[in-house]
């Protein structure tokens, strides 16, 4: 594997970079040599849901490319946005401007990937959206030149809302961070659960990232009597709120925590003493299936002990998988050329990996597969490290993502 040895490097040092010093300095391949940038929080307050496991994940997608086409060459360059719009993007303008980059990977924050558009196309280069989660990026903010991948606001909310509202938890409450996704994901979801025949009882935002004592928010959830407790901050936040929630004793009381932006990672660091009971919505599961084991399997050495994939990371993993197969099929030059093209080419070949399954990608750059609806275990029904989830429901594919009828992406109604 073509791999320069200081394209990956620790979190520390990529936080302590300078931000207009963002990229690792690598020495310039040849024209066939594809330059990809993983950008993503990693050392924030998300970087256990994205950092170091999604660099992991989009190492395993080059091993795994480069065993069957060795002729083509794969560098990684890795940066830390610090959950700054503005950091990020001048991230991305050195990578495309100064260091030959023609895809970047990831970025796990809305605003972000929001203003990414306008750079992508004036380049011509792709984005890969795998974790900034707003909806808006199929819709009124999509692009010729991204994709967006692992999963978006509509489908936790469409996911969660309507089966819980279904099985008789018909009355929410919602404690939203104060930021484009979090309000984003608070509208889906209410439409979700209103539609569904359910009714949202009262909502409150947090100041992020200033909040580590969500005991006020809580009791005032508590105080409304509402059925379903929904909790839409994510990473280090999440899991304060949980443990907090659990000693005012919420789970004990009946009421349904739900993480709509929980995952497994936010379980392994609760243990499920704590996090038993609760339900969160994801589109990966490491134990689902043959397939998953077996990339489970596969990227376990390259990981710490008992640390175990969330579908921000499955999907670093399986986009640059398949804009590897689709650059490979037009040539690396005209990949390389434009990010336009190589985008319109990835929607027409079908997705295939380990973590997803087959699948496909919209004209509104939305990529499709199910979704899944999880509770988590208690420690007596839990076999080992990892095994934390029972599926509560399915979304199939077709119903997991907004209709592109009602989104407002011009150039897939076109």
């Amino acid at each position: 594997m073509r791999l320069h040895r200081r394209a990956v490097l620790g979190a520390g040092l990529l936080a302590a970079a300078a931000p207009h010093c963002p990229a690792i300095a690598q020495q310039r391949r040849t024209d066939e040599t594809l330059r990809i940038g993983i950008l993503h929080d990693m050392s924030g307050a998300y970087r256990d849901i994205s950092g170091p496991t999604s660099v992991a994940c989009a190492r395993q997608a080059v091993r795994e490319f480069q065993a069957d086409n060795p002729g083509i060459g794969v560098d990684l360059l890795v940066a830390d946005h610090q959950n700054k719009s503005d950091v990020g993007l001048a991230i991305a303008r050195q990578w495309f401007d100064q260091d030959g980059v023609d895809m970047v990977l990831g970025v796990s924050n809305s605003a972000l990937a929001i203003a990414m558009k306008s750079v992508v196309e004036q380049k011509d280069k792709v984005h890969l959206n795998t974790s900034a989660a707003t909806s808006s990026l199929t819709s009124e903010h999509c692009s010729p030149n991204a994709i967006h991948w692992s999963y978006d606001t509509y489908c936790l909310s469409h996911a969660t809302g309507e089966p819980l509202v279904r099985q008789g938890y018909d009355t929410w409450f919602f404690i939203t961070p104060n930021y484009a996704f979090g309000h984003t994901l608070q509208a889906d979801t209410t439409r979700s659960v209103e539609t569904s025949g359910g009714k949202v009882l009262g909502a409150v935002t947090y100041p992020f990232p200033e909040t580590t004592d969500f005991s006020a928010f809580l009791l005032q959830a508590q105080a409304s009597r509402a059925k379903v407790v929904a909790f839409l901050g994510a990473g280090i936040d999440f899991v304060n709120a949980v443990k907090q929630a659990q000693e005012f004793g919420l789970m004990r009381s009946g009421l349904r925590f739900v993480g709509l932006t929980g995952y497994i990672n936010s379980v392994m660091a609760l243990g499920l003493a704590t996090a038993q009971g609760m339900t969160q919505t994801e589109t990966f599961y490491w134990d689902l299936n043959d397939r998953t084991r077996a990339f489970m399997d596969r990227l376990r050495p390259h990981l710490p002990a008992n640390t175990f994939p969330c579908h921000n990371h499955a999907g670093d993993y399986s986009a640059l998988l398949h804009y590897l197969k689709v650059a490979k099929a037009i040539g690396p030059a005209r990949a390389k050329a434009s990010g336009r093209d190589t985008v319109a080419a990835m929607k027409e070949m079908p997705t295939d990996d380990d973590c997803f399954g087959q699948g496909t990608i919209r004209k509104d750059g939305r990529k499709l597969h199910p979704t899944y609806l999880f509770l988590v275990k208690s420690p007596a029904e839990s076999r080992g490290p990892g095994d934390v989830y029972n599926v509560l429901a399915v979304t199939p594919a077709e119903r997991s993502f907004r209709p592109i009828a009602e989104g407002m992406c011009a150039m897939a109604k076109g």
